[in-house]
Parts: structure tokens; C-alpha cells; sequence
């Protein structure tokens, strides 16, 4: 049975014993003008993919960051971000085609934009930084989930027992737990399939968001709040001086993490119709993802830091800033871990599909890795397996929750992954693809001042990696790999 016989299954050969095509698009229409299956994608399904992907754990990170950092460096470090972010996010959006923005050949991938405009050299230091900060993001968002999932066990327990009730609990079973149902998502096909996820998704961030906002709130109206300061924390009464230093460069970390979706704009931008065009409505989908999260960035930063003062937790529904009303901390936990499991999938997606994109290129032939076996569960309901889907994606997801339990530190992972990934993936290649695209004269003001903002956010995250890998070693220090309880 040749695996090119793809007519006859159509036509329903009985010359085909196995029900299987031959295909990556199983059951799909070919008519958009790169001849992939006709995309949907509009503003707000990109800013929904937009949202899920920024608003995400590090929201809860913002107080601690802002005590670190105090009223005037914490507030401006969120606004310079937010404004870098939206910047470089645009410089991005216009490369999604070249040599044109508008008319020229699409580039659906991070690393296919930097190849057609900075060449192969700069798409493999692309696509390294790239897919091991998309493996590091989705381990963050399994500490998480799982963090959250211990919160509401660790909340009852407190509510039952009492404050002072040594409550602390392993967060393995729920990694486990969280992988196995990660696993059958993976399933799902790519990006383009993902759009009521991300919906749901996002519903949850401003779910969680708002009521970790509404109860610093009520603290801080209660007159209950704590100390804060113009600086953050105090050397000599809060922390010594190097602590400061180190604890400011985390700060930054968890801010640039809080801002870090670069990644996989490409590929948002790729589920984009191709009318109008996909750089003006992903210009949109960015002004809008990039300020409403800001907004609830604020709230959250500078509430919380408003509540508990320069005492502020790592994570703020989490650490058990807030005890009562306990259902409403266990709700806002719960929306945090099904915000995450859309998360998960929107930055393992592009992982997935350019494993299978390299094995699809490497054996056309092969049923392994080309089949589609359609499983009809109902007469409304029906989907396809492919075996390299099934199981390349559970591996992936074996390896991502084991290396999760291995080193489950939230804030300093947070600030890691927010250093590794925003100066090479949100800014740097961003402003080369743009001065390359746009052919911008050497040594001209724009070409200055476009490699000025490289330099200092260069700068921005080698501070930052420093505080983290610094924030680490000191949690490996205190804490056994697999052992580890919050």
C-alpha cells in the first residue's frame, strides 16, 4: 500500500484497507495565497491570543516587584515596558510579510521573518532563544497552575485549622495531574484551532486579576495596609544592601516576563484573515492586548504594593497575603489555573509545529508522521489522530512537568525566563528586521536611536539574569529538587 495513494481515498477506493490520509490538513479547505487552509483570525481573536499570552502569572508577581523597586521605580518600570513592548511588538507585526508589509510573501513563523531579512546565521540564533524560551515559559506556567492548585488545598486548610497551622503541601500530584491534561489538549491541532481556549483563557486572567485587586483593595480601605516607600524596600531595615541590588534586578525580570508574548506574535499574526491587511489588524490586536494589560498591571503592581507595603508576597493570591473570604482566594486560584492550561497550549503550539513541520520535511513519506486516523465519535462529532502528534507531544509534555518538578522557584524561574527572552525576541531582532526592511541608513538618527533602545534593554536583561540565577542558587540551596512544598 503505497502512502501516495491519496486519490483513492477520496474516491473510496477499496484499494485503501486502512482508514487513513495522507495529509496535515485533514478535512480542510486550501485557499488562502501561500496554500494553507483559509485563515479566520480577526482583531479581537488576536487580541484574545494576545491577553492570554501576557496576562498570565507574572500578574501576581507585580507587588513584590514593585516593592522591590518602590512608587517611582515600579510604576516607571511598568510604563517603559509597556511602551517598549508595544513598540518592538509593531516593528514586528510589519515583517510579517517581505519584502513588502502589505503584498509580499508571508513569513509564518518567528524564525522565517528573521531569515528573510537577516538571513540563515540570525534564524538559528532565532530559533534557539526562541524555542527554549517557549519550553521555559510553558515549565513556568506548570509551576504555577500548580502552585495555584496547592493555594486552594493550602486555603482550606487554613480556614479549617487556623492561620497558624503549619499548612504545606507537595506540588507533584498536581504537576502530574496538570501534564496528563495537557496531554490531551496537546491533540489539538495548532494555533488556529485554539481561538475559544484563548477566549476562555483571557476571560479568566481579568477573573483572577480583578478579584486579587478587589481584596487589595478592601485591605488597603480597611487601614490595614502596609508600609510603602518611595524606593521599596529599606537597607538596613527591610534588606542589606546587596539584597536590594539583587532583589531589584529580579524586579526586573518579573516585569519584563510580565510583558513577554514576542514569542509567538508571529504565529497570532499567522491565524490573521488576509484582509484587511495583517499588519494594520495586528497593530490593533497589540494597542489593545498591550494596554488593557497594562492597565490591570498597574492595578495589581500598585495596589497590592499599597496592601502589604514592602512585605509584599512573591505572589499575591499565593503566598497568603489574603486568607478570607477563602472561597473567593480558592476561586481566583481556580481561574488561574484554567487561564493556564490555555497558556500552556498557546506557547507549546509553535514547539509542536515545528517539530512536526522538521519530521514532515525529513520523511514526506512516512504514515508515521503523515497519517490522519479519523475517529467518528458521533454523527456531529469527529477528530484525527495522527502517531507522531500523539505521541512526540506527550514526550514533550512528560519532559516539560518532569523538569517542572525538578525546580519549581517561582519567582526567581519568573525572572529567567523574563531575562532570557525579552531583549533577543522583543526587542533585538524586532528593530534589525525593521532597519533591514526599511533599509534605514547606517549611522542615520533612527538607526541611532533604534540601536540606543537595543543597548539599554540589553543592559535591562543582563541585570536581570544575574538577579535570577543569583535568586536560584539560593532557592537550590534551601530546597531538594522533587521535594519541594509551598
Amino acid at each position: 500500500m503505497g502512502g501516495t495513494k491519496d486519490e483513492e481515498f477520496h474516491h473510496g477506493s477499496s484499494a485503501l484497507s486502512t482508514n487513513y490520509k495522507l495529509s496535515d490538513n485533514y478535512d480542510e479547505e486550501f485557499d488562502d495565497d501561500d496554500g494553507k487552509p483559509k485563515r479566520s483570525g480577526t482583531v479581537w481573536t488576536a487580541s484574545a491570543h494576545i491577553i492570554t499570552a501576557i496576562i498570565g502569572s507574572g500578574v501576581l508577581s507585580l507587588a513584590w516587584g514593585t516593592a522591590q523597586l518602590g512608587w517611582i521605580g515600579g510604576v516607571g518600570t511598568l510604563v517603559i515596558f509597556s511602551g517598549i513592548t508595544l513598540y518592538t511588538s509593531n516593528l514586528l507585526a510589519d515583517c510579517y510579510r517581505s519584502p513588502d508589509p502589505v503584498t509580499g510573501k508571508r513569513n509564518p513563523t518567528y524564525m522565517d521573518e528573521v531569515q528573510a531579512n537577516l538571513g540563515r546565521s540570525s534564524r538559528i540564533a532565532c530559533g534557539i532563544v526562541q524555542y527554549a524560551n517557549l519550553t521555559g515559559m510553558v515549565i513556568g506556567y506548570t509551576i504555577t497552575a500548580s502552585i495555584s492548585m496547592v493555594a486552594v488545598h493550602k486555603s482550606n486548610c487554613f480556614h479549617g485549622k487556623g492561620h497558624a497551622t503549619n499548612c504545606k503541601f507537595t506540588c507533584n500530584p498536581y504537576m502530574i495531574g496538570l501534564g496528563i491534561f495537557e496531554i490531551v489538549l496537546s491533540q489539538i491541532r495548532n494555533l488556529h484551532k485554539l481561538t475559544w481556549l484563548s477566549t476562555v483563557a483571557a476571560i479568566m486572567s481579568f477573573g483572577y486579576a480583578t478579584i486579587g485587586i478587589g481584596l487589595a483593595i478592601a485591605k488597603v480601605v480597611s487601614g490595614d495596609g502596609g508600609k510603602t516607600t518611595l524606593t521599596g524596600v529599606e537597607v538596613g531595615i527591610d534588606v542589606t544592601g546587596a539584597e536590594k541590588t539583587w532583589r531589584m534586578f529580579r524586579a526586573l525580570g518579573d516585569i519584563a516576563f510580565a510583558y513577554s508574548f514576542a514569542q509567538v506574535l508571529v504565529e497570532i499574526q499567522d491565524t490573521l484573515k488576509s484582509t484587511p491587511a495583517e499588519n494594520k489588524v495586528m497593530k490593533k490586536a497589540n494597542t489593545v492586548g498591550v494596554i488593557t494589560t497594562t492597565s490591570f498591571y498597574m492595578m495589581c503592581g500598585c495596589l497590592g504594593y499599597a496592601a502589604f507595603g514592602n512585605s509584599a508576597p512573591g505572589n499575591m493570591l499565593t503566598g497568603f497575603g489574603f486568607y478570607e473570604p477563602f472561597w473567593l482566594v480558592d476561586l481566583a486560584n481556580i481561574f488561574i489555573v484554567i487561564h493556564l492550561v490555555g497558556a500552556y497550549q498557546v506557547f507549546a503550539q509553535p514547539v509542536y509545529s515545528k517539530i512536526e513541520s522538521l519530521a514532515a520535511e525529513k520523511w514526506p513519506n512516512s504514515t508515521f508522521v503523515k497519517a490522519e486516523y479519523p475517529i467518528k465519535i458521533s454523527s456531529r462529532i469527529e477528530f484525527s489522530v495522527n502517531l507522531l502528534r500523539l505521541t512526540g507531544r506527550t514526550i514533550f509534555v512528560i519532559l516539560v512537568t518532569t523538569l517542572a518538578m525538578a525546580m519549581p522557584f517561582f519567582n526567581d524561574i519568573l525572572s529567567f525566563l523574563g531575562s532570557l527572552g525579552f531583549w533577543p525576541l522583543t526587542v533585538y531582532f524586532p528593530v534589525e528586521m525593521y532597519i533591514a526592511q526599511q533599509k534605514i541608513k547606517w549611522r542615520s538618527i533612527k538607526w541611532f536611536m533604534l540601536q540606543l533602545l537595543s543597548l539599554l534593554c540589553l543592559l535591562v536583561s543582563l541585570a536581570a539574569a544575574v538577579g535570577s540565577i543569583q535568586g536560584v542558587g539560593e532557592s537550590l540551596r534551601s530546597s531538594k529538587p522533587f521535594q519541594y512544598k509551598v
